[in-house]
């Protein structure tokens, strides 16, 4: 006589509660850390740690936060880019929280490794997007926007190597030391060259001479502007 096994009660696991999401802000602007406060405080799965002036003073608190809203313009003139290499090695995810006035500030936070860019301008919605987004390790996607200069001109589209050798070019050095700091022949500068100058023809931003040339570096966050200190 066979015996028929019943089958097994599956068990059921339930799902792990969800984690709250600690906020830090390293902000010396205190209204700004107040409006942050504000906008957060009261989100469900959020808890806001505070503001803090400077990136020192947040890896010296005792609470580790999980998303970093990030001003790329301190006071204490430190560099966003190794601000944000201390706060992900640190384990936070960075969000750049600015008024985007300067495009080279946002061009080195990016390389940098920010998980994305919220303008200090943005509504309370964008912004609790974007710290979820950034807890959850994506990249926060900034609303888009016209691909144009700060006058409303179409801005060109760079290759990364095209970018490097206009922030050489049109800070001043000589073909033959592009070439040698990039480790390519003076003939492909030249011709990188015209290349940059051709695209920005094409979008209405004509690049002729070497002035022009750094003049859009600058429009373009390629080149910081002149007397600027990054850190």
């Amino acid at each position: 006589m066979s015996v028929t096994t019943p089958p097994r009660a599956r068990t059921v696991v339930p799902p792990p509660a969800t984690a709250t999401v600690t906020v830090a802000a390293v902000e010396d602007h205190p209204v700004v850390v107040l409006g942050l406060q504000q906008m957060l405080g009261d989100a469900p799965g959020l808890r806001m740690l505070g503001g803090f002036s400077t990136v020192e003073a947040l890896l010296a608190a005792p609470e580790r936060a999980d998303v970093v809203l990030l001003d790329l313009m301190l006071a204490d003139r430190s560099a966003p880019a190794e601000n944000v290499s201390r706060l992900r090695a640190a384990g936070a995810r960075v969000v750049a929280y600015t008024a985007g006035e300067s495009r080279y500030l946002l061009r080195l936070a990016a390389e940098a490794g920010v998980h994305g860019v919220v303008l200090k301008s943005a509504g309370r919605e964008v912004l609790l997007d974007a710290v979820a987004a950034a807890a959850r390790g994506d990249v926060v996607v900034a609303p888009p926007r016209r691909r144009t200069g700060p006058s409303g001109e179409y801005v060109a589209i760079l290759s990364r190597r095209e970018r490097e050798t206009l922030a050489l070019y049109a800070s001043g050095e000589k073909s033959e030391t592009v070439a040698e700091r990039l480790g390519i022949s003076q003939e492909t500068v030249n011709d990188y060259v015209g290349r940059i100058r051709a695209k920005y023809r094409r979008a209405g931003r004509a690049a002729d001479t070497k002035i022009d040339l750094y003049k859009r570096a600058v429009e373009d966050g390629i080149l910081p502007a002149p007397g600027f200190d990054a850190g």
